[in-house]
């Protein structure tokens, strides 16, 4: 696909026109006939009418004023909008509700519409409307409110179909047409992933008409719909389809989480006992906690404890065992004690807190020889991301479905590793075969820039990526990239913030810096922990600042 830049006034036609033909080359044997036909029409128009209609679709709502629709590229909007009315994707008589016309008009235009009915015509717009609600006027077109109003409300009536398209292009509607913006201004640039029917999420009609019953009861769900009406609903959604099935289970999760906060407690624990969600099982104990039912939380905390299922399940449980323990009046349960990691104490002058914590112990340790970097969650993975980066932009099914995406849509599901396994496993083999250092450094060169889940580009120089391959073992990679994999979201995150190398003995150290009054956080705590079970060298510096004498 090609960027247009935004100098271009009609970027945003010259994009959606690429969208249409994206989803027609990709997805045509998914179309309906009234999806095919908006396609093939939208190519015949006029530009004035295309560019109007995209304007129209990139804007929320579909009804709007026409002297909202002037727009210097396109001109007086009436003519630009009769093809759309002789087509019906348009119209000018719609009928609107009170609410809606209120909506619509300004102030003293909604007064002198209804000047025989309001009693204080110069209120506000909301006591205006409170006026009228009592007399239960039924919605009619703008002609019938106010036969002398000098514009029209037009009503935009294919958003559906648009939102089909949109569903096809991004895999979901949260994205909208302005995620192009960055691409035409070449501010991202995105790796090439190869399509192909069977790298397609959506195969057949059923499963584009069951995605998008998802969305709806994800949109119900915000609105404040009960769970039970929605849980009715979502009773007839099934599908074998592994990305649709994903989808289905994050949101029987997020339903149980609205039915915690209306403390509908047995409907929670139904709702999370069908999802497959990784913290379904997590969700369910502190249900039966916060319910006061506390043996059946004991109960399923211990099953789970046999055969966790992921390693959240092994971190919430650490805590919720002896909790519950304590609970049904058993023994105290001696807490595990923190990772034992070598200590650095230091006072500094005060006037080096005008540095930031980081950089004055950044500073301060490389006095004492080698090279400090402040590098927290960047190099390690970034590293990831550059000896697995054909891994991660593999083109399986449901992970890529347009050409601007900087990560697979799959990234912090369960099963992220596993549907690429073969993959990772020859990526990971490069650290045992030795080969992995020129492998990171031809990707570095080939994918500089390209947009990544993983590489920080801003701050992984050559002199540093030199340092880290010279100095980190691949074993200890190893270990970190295992771990990273396991669950994405949140081992991403509470790495040390600095790297100390020494490059003519290849050695290494990570310092976790504290200033006065930090503490640790839990996921600082796991790495450390991690670190210590698996021989990485790590400390901790605690910081003190230190007044000059007067």
């Amino acid at each position: 696909m090609i960027a247009h830049s935004v100098d271009d006034p009609f970027y945003y036609l010259h994009n959606f026109r690429q969208v249409l033909s994206w989803v027609a080359q990709r997805y045509s044997d998914l179309l309906d006939a009234p999806e095919q036909a908006f396609v093939d029409t939208f190519e015949r128009l006029e530009l004035p009418a295309q560019a109007l209609l995209v304007r129209m679709v990139m804007r929320k709502g579909e009804l709007f004023r026409s002297d909202k629709l002037v727009y210097a590229e396109i001109g007086e909007p009436h003519a630009a909008l009769q093809p759309l009315l002789a087509l019906g994707w348009i119209c000018d008589r719609a009928p609107l509700s009170l609410e809606q016309l209120f909506g619509l008009l300004r102030k003293e235009e909604l007064a002198l519409c209804f000047a025989a009915q309001l009693s204080r015509p110069r209120a506000a717009k909301a006591d205006l409307l409170a006026q009228l609600q009592p007399l239960q006027l039924a919605p009619r077109p703008l002609a019938e409110w106010f036969a002398d109003c000098p514009l029209q409300i037009v009503h935009w009536r294919l958003q559906t179909v648009c939102d089909r398209l949109r569903l096809l292009f991004f895999g979901n509607l949260y994205q909208d047409w302005s995620e192009f913006v960055l691409a035409d201004l070449g501010v991202l640039r995105f790796e090439t992933v190869p399509f192909s029917d069977d790298s397609r999420a959506l195969r057949r009609r059923a499963e584009v008409d069951l995605a998008m019953a998802l969305h709806q009861c994800a949109e119900r769900l915000e609105q404040g719909v009960a769970p039970s009406l929605l849980l009715a609903v979502l009773d007839g959604l099934h599908s074998d389809n592994p990305w649709l099935a994903r989808r289905r289970s994050r949101l029987l999760f997020s339903i149980g989480q609205h039915c915690e906060r209306l403390g509908e407690w047995d409907l929670a624990l139904t709702v999370y006992e069908q999802s497959s969600h990784p913290e379904a099982r997590i969700r369910q104990v502190r249900v039966f906690e916060r319910s006061e039912q506390w043996a059946p939380a004991q109960a399923l905390a211990e099953q789970m404890a046999r055969a966790p299922g992921n390693p959240l399940e092994v971190q919430a449980l650490e805590r919720m065992l002896p909790r519950l323990a304590r609970k049904l009046g058993g023994p105290p349960t001696p807490r595990r004690r923190a990772a034992v990691v070598t200590p650095i104490e230091l006072e500094l002058p005060t006037q080096l807190a005008a540095l930031g914590v980081e950089e004055a112990v950044r500073v301060h340790l490389e006095q004492d020889g080698g090279q400090v970097h402040y590098v927290e969650n960047t190099l390690f993975n970034s590293l990831f991301g550059l000896l697995c980066w054909d891994a991660i932009f593999a083109p399986v099914p449901g992970a890529f479905f347009h050409p601007f995406q900087a990560a697979p849509q799959d990234l912090h599901d369960a099963d992220f590793r596993q549907r690429r396994s073969a993959l990772f496993d020859a990526c990971l083999g490069r650290l045992d075969d030795g080969t992995h250092a020129a492998a990171i450094r031809a990707c570095f060169e080939a994918k500089h820039g390209l947009q990544s889940p993983f590489v920080f580009w801003s701050m992984l120089s050559t002199e540093l990526l030199d340092l880290a391959l010279a100095c980190l073992p691949p074993a200890h990679l190893k270990q970190c990239f295992l771990r990273l994999m396991q669950d994405i979201r949140n081992n991403r995150a509470g790495m040390p913030d600095l790297i100390q190398f020494w490059p003519e003995q290849g050695t290494y150290r990570m310092v976790e810096v504290k200033g006065p009054g930090d503490r640790l956080q839990d996921n600082q705590v796991r790495w450390l922990e991690f670190c210590r079970e698996h021989g990485l060298p790590v400390a901790v510096c605690h910081v003190r600042w230190r007044e000059q004498a007067a």
